[in-house]
C-alpha cells in the first residue's frame, strides 16, 4: 500500500516542442532555454547557443551551476559528421594540505557522499571546500574551437538576466529553504538569499508576487567576463579578486590554480548499439559506465513498443554490474539518496549541429559561499574526494574530480539525439533508459520522457516509479530489493533530464515532466 499525501488522480504531462528548419534548446529553466533560442534566432549555431545558455543557467538557478562550477560537454558537428567531447571538471588546488581535513571520528558526512566525516565539514561547507572552477574555461574552449558569434554577445544576455534579479516563486523559496541553515553561515550568502536569516517568504497563496533576489554583483561580474573575455576570470583582475576573497574566507585557491586550469577537448567514447552509436565523455565521468551498460544490453533483444518487465530487469542488472565496478575502481561512492544539484541542457540548430552540456557546483548551493566582490556562488568540489588516504579517489592536491555527469549524443536509423540529466548518481540510470527507449523501442522523444523509470545507482535497493504496471513491479521484486515511489517535483526520486532530437529537417526538445521550470524553446526568427 502506498502511503503518501498526494492525489492518485492527478496526471502531469509536457508537450514536445517541434520546429522545421529551426533550432531548439531544452533546459531545466525556460529563461535559460530562451536565451539560447534567441542566439539561434540571431544566426548563432548550437555552440553559440550552448555558451549563452550555460551562463544564463548560472543566473536563473544559481544553486545548481554557474561560472564557479564544472562539468562536461558533448558536441556533434554536422559538416564534419564528427562528435567531440569537452571536459571541464573542477580540480583540487595545488596548495591544498590534506592535514587541513582531519577526520572527526563521528560517522559519515551527511551530504552527497558517505565519506568519513571531516572536522567541521571543511570538505563540504565553506571556503575550504572550494575547488578550481572549470565552467568558464569549458565555454572558452568551445568558443575558440567552434564559436561563430562574438563572445560578448553570448555572455551579455546572462548579465542582463542577473541585473533583473532572481524571481522568488514557490519553487525557488523551497530550494532556498532546504539550505537556509548552511547559507546563514556565510555573510554574503545570507545577505543574498535569506531574509533576516530565514528563507524568503512569498505572498501567501497569490500568484501575483514579484519578489526578487538582488544579483547586481553577479551581473557586473558577468558583464566583465563578457567585455574582457574568459581570461579575465582566470588571469585578470577578476581572477585576483576571486582568489583574494576565497583566501580571506579560509580557502587555498591561488592565482596559479586559476591561470593554469585547462579544459580538455578530445574524441569521445563510442558505444555501438542497435546499428547506431552513442557518444559520451571519455574520462572522469559516467560515460564509460553508460557504454558498459549498453554493451550488456546489446546481448538481449526486447520486443514491443515500450519497455516491459524484461527490459526493466535488464536495465537493473546492467546498472548493478557497472556500479559494482564504478564504486570499487573509480572511487565514486556517493549517496544515491542525495538531492539533485546539477543542471543539464541540450541544443540542436537548423544545420543539425548538437550540444549536450551538464554543469554543476556539486552540492545544492555548492560550498554555500558567495564571494563579496564578484557575487559568485562557489563550488564545493573538494567533497568529490574521499578524505581517507589510500582510496581510488582520495583527496590530494592538484587532482581532477570524478564526476557523475553523463551528457550523451546518439544516432540511430534516421534520428540523432542529445540528452543528459541532473541528479548525481541517478543520472546514469536515466540516460540509459532514455537511450533504450529511443533506440530499442523507437519511441518519440515525448513518449520517452513520459515513460516511467526505475533507479538503481548503488546500494541495495531498486527505486521504481509506482505508475509502472503491477506485473512489472512484481517481476522486478522477484530478483531485487525494491521500493516504489511517486515521480514528484521535489524531491526528485529520479534524475531530471533534458534532450533534443533531430529527424530530417525537424528538431524537437523535451524536459523532465515534473520539473516546474524546465522547458524546450524553439528559435523564432520572425521576432514575434
Amino acid at each position: 500500500m502506498i502511503r503518501d499525501n498526494f492525489s492518485n488522480m492527478q496526471s502531469v504531462r509536457k508537450n514536445v516542442v517541434a520546429v522545421e528548419n529551426g533550432g531548439v534548446v531544452a533546459a531545466q529553466h525556460k529563461l535559460g532555454a530562451q536565451v539560447g533560442a534567441d542566439i539561434l534566432a540571431a544566426g548563432g549555431d548550437a555552440i553559440d547557443a550552448a555558451i549563452a545558455t550555460s551562463f544564463a543557467m548560472g543566473v536563473v538557478e544559481p544553486w545548481m551551476s554557474g561560472p564557479a562550477g564544472g562539468g562536461a560537454m558533448m558536441i556533434y558537428r554536422a559538416d564534419e559528421d564528427r562528435t567531440y567531447s569537452i571536459t571541464f571538471g573542477m580540480r583540487s588546488p595545488a596548495g591544498l594540505d590534506i592535514a587541513d581535513y582531519p577526520l572527526s571520528g563521528q560517522g559519515v558526512a551527511g551530504d552527497l557522499f558517505p565519506w568519513a566525516r571531516v572536522v567541521g565539514d571543511r570538505n563540504q561547507i565553506g571556503a575550504t571546500a572550494i575547488a578550481v572552477p572549470g565552467t568558464v574555461a569549458g565555454m572558452e574552449l568551445a568558443f575558440d574551437r567552434f564559436g561563430t558569434m562574438p563572445w560578448r554577445d553570448l555572455v551579455s544576455p546572462a548579465a542582463k538576466l542577473a541585473s533583473g534579479g532572481l524571481s522568488v516563486d514557490w519553487y525557488a523559496a523551497l530550494i532556498i529553504a532546504s539550505s537556509t541553515r548552511e547559507l546563514a553561515k556565510n555573510p554574503t550568502a545570507a545577505e543574498t538569499f535569506l531574509e533576516d536569516g530565514q528563507w524568503p517568504t512569498i505572498a501567501g497563496w497569490t500568484a501575483l508576487s514579484d519578489k526578487r533576489i538582488n544579483l547586481d554583483r553577479m551581473a557586473a561580474t558577468l558583464q566583465r567576463i563578457a567585455d574582457k573575455g574568459a581570461r579575465e576570470f582566470y588571469e585578470g583582475d577578476l581572477a585576483a579578486e576571486i582568489v583574494a576573497d576565497v583566501r580571506d574566507a579560509g580557502g587555498c585557491l591561488s592565482l596559479d590554480d586559476m591561470k593554469f586550469y585547462q579544459a580538455v577537448l578530445s574524441d569521445p567514447l563510442t558505444a555501438s548499439y542497435r546499428g547506431g552509436a552513442v557518444y559520451t565523455p571519455p574520462a572522469m565521468t559516467a560515460g564509460e559506465n553508460l557504454a558498459e551498460c549498453l554493451e550488456i544490453l546489446s546481448h538481449q533483444n526486447f520486443e514491443g513498443t515500450s519497455p516491459g518487465a524484461d527490459a526493466y530487469g535488464a536495465y537493473v542488472d546492467a546498472l548493478k554490474a557497472t556500479y559494482k565496478r564504478r564504486l570499487r575502481d573509480m572511487g565514486d561512492v556517493d549517496d544515491s539518496r542525495a538531492p539533485a544539484c546539477t543542471t543539464h541542457f541540450s541544443v540542436t540548430d537548423r544545420h543539425g549541429n548538437m550540444v549536450a552540456v551538464t554543469q554543476t557546483l556539486l552540492s545544492i548551493f555548492g560550498s554555500k559561499v558567495v564571494l563579496p566582490g564578484s557575487g559568485l556562488l562557489m563550488n564545493n568540489g573538494i567533497l568529490w574526494f574521499d578524505p581517507e588516504p589510500g582510496r581510488p579517489n582520495s583527496l590530494a592536491p592538484n587532482k581532477r574530480c570524478l564526476m557523475n555527469v553523463c551528457p550523451a549524443i546518439g544516432r540511430h536509423k534516421d534520428r540523432r539525439f542529445a540528452i543528459g540529466a541532473s541528479g548525481g548518481r541517478k543520472i546514469l540510470p536515466a540516460i540509459l533508459q532514455l537511450t533504450s527507449c529511443l533506440m530499442d523501442f523507437d519511441m518519440t522523444l515525448e513518449d520517452a520522457f513520459h515513460q516511467a523509470r526505475v533507479d538503481f545507482s548503488g546500494g541495495d535497493t531498486v527505486i521504481i516509479d509506482q505508475s509502472l504496471s503491477p506485473d512489472i513491479i512484481a517481476a522486478l521484486g522477484e530478483g531485487h530489493r525494491c521500493v516504489t515511489t511517486r515521480r514528484t517535483a521535489f524531491p526528485y526520486a529520479f534524475a531530471c533530464p533534458a534532450g533534443v532530437l533531430r529527424q530530417g529537417n525537424f528538431n524537437q526538445g523535451m524536459t523532465e515532466i515534473m520539473s516546474p521550470w524546465g522547458d524546450a524553446v524553439a528559435e523564432n526568427r520572425d521576432g514575434s
